[in-house]
């Protein structure tokens, strides 16, 4: 089934409506759809690279918007929708633990989860569950998914198909090792 989607969602890169597409699945990709919105938008902008900042600026803004639904899933809905879109990922057993001390990295939790492969929905479940302030939660999402959305658009439209595959293999740990040393340079920084 996941492929079926997975070929849907590329399938729709050509279609005319193909903003709104990308819209509706970053959105819910947010919150609870597994297929990201990367692989919608990086056929739409090796298509029109001239669109590039707007495609990547309709990923971000619906993706921030989806993980505001999420939040209020962890918030309104823990039990009856949270847990069980947790559960499906495989990050249950980690809940309680990861719930006590969420609060304490809430803001490099977003960010990470923001920029890096790690599902961004179990982040905005969590964020309601423990009850993040919706100020940190949004600016840091903001930023995230900006850094991730426009990274990929501006490698897409500078070096066009040839980054694709670094793209799809490698920037996900490029995001990673940036997030691993930007928070150790502020523990080094702090604590030095």
């Amino acid at each position: 089934m996941i492929r079926r989607l997975y070929d849907w969602v590329i399938g729709m890169a050509d279609h005319p409506n193909a903003l709104w597409v990308l819209a509706v699945v970053s959105f819910v990709e947010s919150s609870f759809f597994p297929i990201p919105p990367d692989v919608l938008m990086i056929p739409m902008i090796l298509a029109a690279p001239h669109r590039a900042w707007l495609i990547a600026l309709v990923a971000m803004v619906s993706s921030v918007l989806g993980g505001l639904l999420g939040y209020a899933i962890g918030a309104f809905a823990f039990e009856t929708i949270g847990r069980p879109i947790l559960e499906m990922l495989g990050k249950a057993d980690a809940m309680a633990a990861f719930g006590t001390r969420f609060n304490d990295f809430g803001f490099w939790a977003v960010l990470t989860a923001g920029i890096t492969p790690f599902p961004y929905k179990v982040i905005t479940i969590m964020s309601g569950w423990t009850g993040m302030p919706l100020a940190t939660f949004t600016a840091t999402s903001l930023l995230a998914r900006g850094i991730r959305f426009f990274v990929v658009a501006g490698l897409l439209r500078a070096f066009g198909a040839p980054v694709r595959e670094f793209i799809e293999r490698r920037l996900g740990l490029v995001f990673t090792l940036f997030v691993v040393l930007l928070i150790g340079g502020f523990f080094l920084v702090r604590y030095l």
